[in-house]
């Protein structure tokens, strides 16, 4: 069990309407109306600044939340961003330095897109239970359009974002069991090649639409029914025991089809993120926990889920208070 003692956002002021993407005038009229039918109206949007200080303002503001210095970080934890500002330099120490942390250890972890906030939980949960030095682990993520284009077809429209996650061993709000699954025939599903290629021309391909549109989605049905099941069970909790599921932001489509295989219904936080926000990338499911808490749709326990096409599948059960339930 690991707790969050405080989380914060930075999304830019400046968005655009996804009507007015200007990638949508170079595409066919069918990928146009998948764009269209996402349920995305607009997203944060800032082209001058990078994914380090989309973070960096992020983290600035889980500090001040937490009344904590950056000096007194142990840990900076950075869910690397899809596609860094140039190669071989460490995002993780620039953001170290960026806020000032200089006695923390930094390092980055990644390699499932969307989905690669839960290993950096569960890297989190690691340190935290074999170092007793270590108290304050700080996760980070910029997210940025890893292309010029930020329509992704066909599945989202990416918007700018910088997400901020303070953990420690105790507080109210806990993540009590994190579950992660990854099956390695996806991993080239989604690409963007880049080299011999200059940025203006860098596009994100899916290689086999219907391998994306049928065979991974039926996977990710059976993957997430299975994930959930377990998690709840071994926690000794009914789906009748958790009020709030929530889930990353790719479109309505997404939404329908995740409440079908789950018997549940999807927060209506999401709903209401992915419409102005669009997706966020791995800062998606706790940006839409910390609405859900503002609304009050957030009861005291949540299911967190996530998916990549890369492919993996993630379920997180967040409670407040005590109660019986497995450790992490």
């Amino acid at each position: 069990m690991i707790a969050l003692a405080a989380s914060a956002w930075y999304l830019p002021e400046t968005s655009l309407a996804v009507a007015e993407l200007p990638e949508l005038a170079t595409l066919p009229e069918a990928e146009r109306a998948t764009c269209a039918a996402l349920g995305i109206d607009r997203v944060p949007a800032d082209d001058s600044l990078t994914a380090a200080e989309l973070a960096a303002r992020a983290g600035r503001r889980a500090l001040a939340a937490a009344g904590l210095d950056a000096g007194a970080v142990d840990v900076v934890l950075t869910v690397e961003p899809r596609a860094p500002q140039t190669l071989v330099s460490s995002e993780a120490t620039r953001l170290q330095a960026m806020l000032g942390a200089g006695r923390a250890m930094a390092f980055s972890v990644g390699g499932l897109g969307c989905a690669s906030l839960t290993p950096a939980l569960l890297a989190a949960s690691g340190l935290l239970r074999a170092d007793p030095d270590l108290a304050n682990v700080l996760v980070l993520h910029g997210s940025k359009p890893a292309t010029p284009g930020r329509y992704r077809h066909p599945v989202t429209v990416n918007g700018d974002s910088g997400g901020a996650l303070l953990l420690r061993r105790q507080g109210n709000l806990r993540i009590r069991d994190i579950l992660l699954e990854t099956n390695g025939a996806y991993a080239d599903l989604f690409r963007v090649e880049y080299r011999d290629e200059e940025f203006a021309r860098w596009r994100e391909v899916c290689t086999d639409p219907a391998a994306y549109s049928f065979r991974l989605a039926v996977e990710t049905r059976n993957r997430l029914r299975a994930l959930v099941a377990r998690l709840l069970a071994r926690n000794g909790l009914s789906p009748a025991d958790v009020g709030c599921y929530l889930t990353q932001n790719l479109s309505t489509a997404a939404f329908r089809n995740w409440s079908e295989a789950l018997g549940v219904p999807i927060a209506k936080a999401c709903f209401e993120n992915l419409a102005r926000c669009g997706h966020l990338g791995p800062n998606d499911v706790f940006f839409n926990l910390a609405s859900a808490r503002e609304t009050g749709e957030f009861g005291g326990r949540a299911v967190l889920l996530n998916i990549s096409p890369a492919a993996a599948w993630s379920a997180l059960l967040v409670t407040t208070g005590t109660g019986t339930a497995h450790e992490l």
